[in-house]
């Protein structure tokens, strides 16, 4: 599921709790403009909140293909790229950060995201303007020309592929063009395919002036397939002022934390702690501490590109920030008119919440007013 702010994940036999580990805001704006190239499909669940949809913008690859290396040439090793940029990177001690910061100064635009995904072998460059990246990567890690270039393997079929099972249900809930695909790059096809979600938990925590204050969030994932160990999530923001404070992970452990802030959203890479056996089941839990917006927030969603089995949302008021009425939705796609509109109720403890049962694909939201009541 998705919603303004929010990832998607997996499940298994409860994993292990690992310790909290907090990323700081120093860390997090990391102010990188989404460069990955390619398009793409997306995963399962993912959250967002505030009033509408932030639409971001990341640079498209359009420039022309450039062609397989030489018919006669050795096919190399399919983990030879991934392997030699990670040991290259880690006799340099540059960061990602750094890397992407370097190649900026160059006038190449390639994210965090994308150069992190380049060394673990989920995606390859292939389009020009990536492949000029990897030859301006061999100066600044200092290794002879073609080092990396080298050993690349052929380049894959060009054109739109038919999309993968959970790139294309994701599509049709997100759209094409969505923030989550921008925000993931080429990560995006292939996103969260080794498991899915069973029950989501979000409780949304408003600050006195009504803004989104806290997002904790509780995945209970099942894997797909043998060997999944990890997940990714994506959380967006309405507001450019409402960004990532910290981040506390409370059952699995944070791998990576990457905000792009020309987008307003917050890539999340949490570890289960072990490889999962297919249909296990595992726990993530997360809180994210966020920076209050300019305007307050109107609502919370979460989308999901398959059937959840449940999906509970609780949405905590500030008593200095009372609404003067909520209610409940759902919407076929993210920005599609909402429908099935009902009015819920709050309690003493100035919260109201929605629960779920057997959630078709969709996205699920609650919505609030601080107007003058009806």
């Amino acid at each position: 599921m998705e919603a303004g702010v929010g990832p998607p994940d997996a499940e298994g036999a409860p994993s292990a709790t690992r310790p909290t580990r907090t990323t700081s805001a120093r860390d997090l704006r990391t102010a990188l403009k989404a460069g990955a190239p390619g398009d793409a499909g997306a995963v399962d669940d993912g959250p967002g909140h505030g009033g509408g949809s932030a639409r971001g913008g990341a640079p498209r690859d359009g420039t022309r293909n450039v062609g397989p290396s030489p018919a006669d040439a050795p096919t190399p090793a399919p983990d030879a790229f991934p392997t030699a940029l990670r040991e290259a990177l880690g006799r340099r001690g540059l960061s990602l950060e750094r890397v992407s910061e370097r190649l900026r100064a160059r006038g190449i635009a390639v994210s965090q995201a994308t150069l992190s995904s380049w060394q673990r072998g989920r995606s390859q460059p292939e389009r020009a303007r990536s492949l000029r990246a990897v030859e301006v990567l061999e100066e600044i890690l200092e290794l002879p020309g073609g080092a990396l270039r080298s050993l690349l393997g052929p380049r894959r079929p060009r054109g739109r592929v038919a999309p993968a099972r959970g790139e294309s249900a994701a599509l049709q809930v997100l759209g094409k063009d969505s923030v989550v695909e921008k925000a993931l790059g080429e990560r995006f096809r292939h996103f969260n395919q080794a498991t899915g979600s069973l029950l989501i938990h979000d409780v949304v925590t408003l600050g006195e002036r009504g803004t989104l204050s806290n997002l904790t969030t509780t995945n209970v994932l099942r894997a797909s397939r043998a060997g999944a160990d990890r997940a990714l999530f994506v959380l967006s923001f309405d507001d450019e002022q409402a960004e990532p404070l910290d981040i506390r992970v409370t059952s699995g452990r944070l791998g990576e934390a990457t905000y792009l802030k020309g987008l307003k959203s917050l890539v999340l890479e949490i570890h289960f702690g072990r490889e999962l056996a297919k249909l296990e089941t595992t726990v993530v839990s997360y809180a994210v501490d966020v920076s209050p917006s300019r305007e307050p927030a109107t609502h919370y969603e979460r989308w999901s590109r398959a059937n959840l089995h449940e999906y509970l949302q609780q949405v905590f008021f500030h008593p200095d920030a009372l609404p003067s009425g909520c209610r409940r939705y759902f919407r076929d796609q993210v920005g599609s008119p909402p429908r099935g509109q009902r009015r819920i109720s709050m309690n003493d403890s100035h919260s109201t919440h929605v629960l779920v049962s057997r959630c078709k694909p969709g996205v699920h939201g609650v919505a609030w007013d601080f107007g003058t009541p009806e």
